[in-house]
């Protein structure tokens, strides 16, 4: 099996060993946009390395953090890196499927990096299958388990393709979720937007909208650096 890149921020680095899915732009993306900072209990489904988890940690000094994934090599992965974390006494990490585990509804804040690919070919390596595709997490499943994990105040962050977003969104609320925040991010101000940061929660609320552009003028924009900054080395 090949080994997952790893990755190296500020204050943490991931050692990838063969959790499928290296470090991404839309995992710092999503790590640094959810609004966690004052939950004192976040869950992140399907944590791989444990990027999210330990964003989380970063971000919020009280938070308790319990990461799960389905895949034994990202538990091994993720392991490793909260061990050798600042914030190893404040997060756990378990092999567990959030849609066969007995709910807790204390959660305060749910992260997730889900998976989005609903057809076509599945990569050779079964870790990053299960990562990008949802033959193992299907969004419908994911989005009742989130809901029944989630605290009525509580809120689930996501984030996914633009396509894939906007039926995400649309099988929430049939579900029963309410939209807090929803943020496009295009790679320059001259191209589509190719990913949405979502926010959901249990309670009719205003949406708050956004947009993000990543690239100005050939550099990095002055707000992809902002929301970022604490979290890549060379920024």
């Amino acid at each position: 099996m090949d080994k997952t890149k790893d990755f190296h921020l500020k204050q943490f680095s991931i050692i990838g060993g063969h959790s499928g899915m290296p470090v991404s732009t839309d995992g710092i993306l999503l790590g640094a946009w959810a609004n966690l900072l004052h939950a004192h209990s976040i869950l992140d489904i399907g944590t791989g390395t444990g990027l999210l988890a330990l964003m989380s940690a970063q971000r919020n000094p009280k938070a308790k953090i319990q990461a799960i994934d389905i895949d034994i090599d990202a538990v091994d992965a993720a392991t490793i890196n909260i061990k050798n974390s600042p914030w190893s006494d404040r997060i756990t990490v378990e092999q567990d499927d959030i849609t066969q585990r007995q709910p807790n509804m204390n959660v305060e804040h749910i992260t997730c990096n889900p998976p989005y690919f609903n057809s076509g070919e599945t990569t050779q390596s079964q870790a990053r299958a299960k990562a990008r595709h949802t033959l193992t997490l299907s969004h419908p499943e994911l989005l009742i388990a989130c809901r029944a994990w989630l605290s009525d105040e509580g809120e689930a962050s996501f984030i996914l393709p633009k396509a894939e977003g906007k039926a995400f969104l649309d099988l929430a609320q049939t579900l029963g979720w309410f939209i807090s925040r929803i943020c496009e991010v295009n790679t320059t101000a001259t191209k589509p937007c190719h990913r949405m940061l979502i926010a959901l929660t249990r309670r009719d609320i205003d949406i708050e909208y956004s947009q993000l552009t990543i690239h100005e003028n050939g550099q990095y924009s002055r707000d992809f650096i902002e929301l970022t900054k604490d979290f890549y080395l060379k920024m």
